[in-house]
């Protein structure tokens, strides 16, 4: 579950670009700086310590720091085509994340629940950020901007079900890749979708209306 979640119906393992993330993985990610930096790198391309951290709001020592620790568990690597000597270019080794694995949330639940929080704050900003750019979109655009939200009473297999039909309805619409992107029709835009299931346990059923 990361900003770029597969949908429910994809095979992580016949997509060299994806990756899995087993223990030593969620641990590297358990920081909302990597998280960041992994989700920049796959948007805009390969960049330099120095370009993320005026992204990021840090000095260029911290995003530095970030970037060996995630070079090092194989998320980033240098990318030797750009820069000189005294500039590292860097970039994402992989196009999607996948965490799916319940056991390893077990296994590993400081980490697991540090990524969760570190994918959910980056959720919000990109809400925000949205927002904040609504006033200055093109019409048409900002006509198209949603925040939605239903309230549903599911057992947890309608919710898997649910789950399920929801990533095969995105999965039919055209993935933001650079393959993709060279051939997309004119007015094509990227577009970020953000899906949340939240279980409410214990919730009361809500009395029924009187006539």
């Amino acid at each position: 579950m990361t900003d770029n979640t597969p949908h429910p119906s994809d095979d992580p393992s016949l997509d060299e670009r994806s990756v899995v993330l087993d223990a030593k993985g969620l641990r590297a990610m358990a920081h909302p700086v990597r998280v960041q930096v992994v989700g920049l790198l796959r948007k805009h391309g390969p960049s330099t310590a120095t370009r993320l951290a005026e992204r990021l709001g840090v000095n260029s020592g911290t995003a530095s720091y970030h970037l060996r620790q995630l070079g090092a568990a194989g998320f980033v690597e240098e990318d030797t085509e750009r820069g000189n000597g005294r500039e590292r270019w860097w970039r994402s080794v992989h196009r999607t994340t996948w965490f799916n694995d319940p056991e390893l949330a077990d296994r590993e639940p400081e980490a697991a629940l540090a990524y969760q929080q570190s994918v959910a704050s980056i959720y919000a900003l990109r809400t925000r950020q949205a927002l904040n750019e609504l006033q200055t979109m093109p019409r048409v655009w900002r006509d198209r901007f949603d925040l939605s939200d239903w309230v549903l009473r599911l057992t947890p297999e309608e919710t898997a079900a649910l789950y399920q039909e929801l990533g095969d309805v995105i999965g039919r619409y055209r993935r933001d890749t650079p393959e993709n992107a060279a051939t997309a029709p004119a007015g094509a835009e990227r577009v970020g979708l953000i899906t949340h299931i939240l279980p409410e346990l214990n919730t009361p059923a809500p009395e029924a209306e009187t006539p």
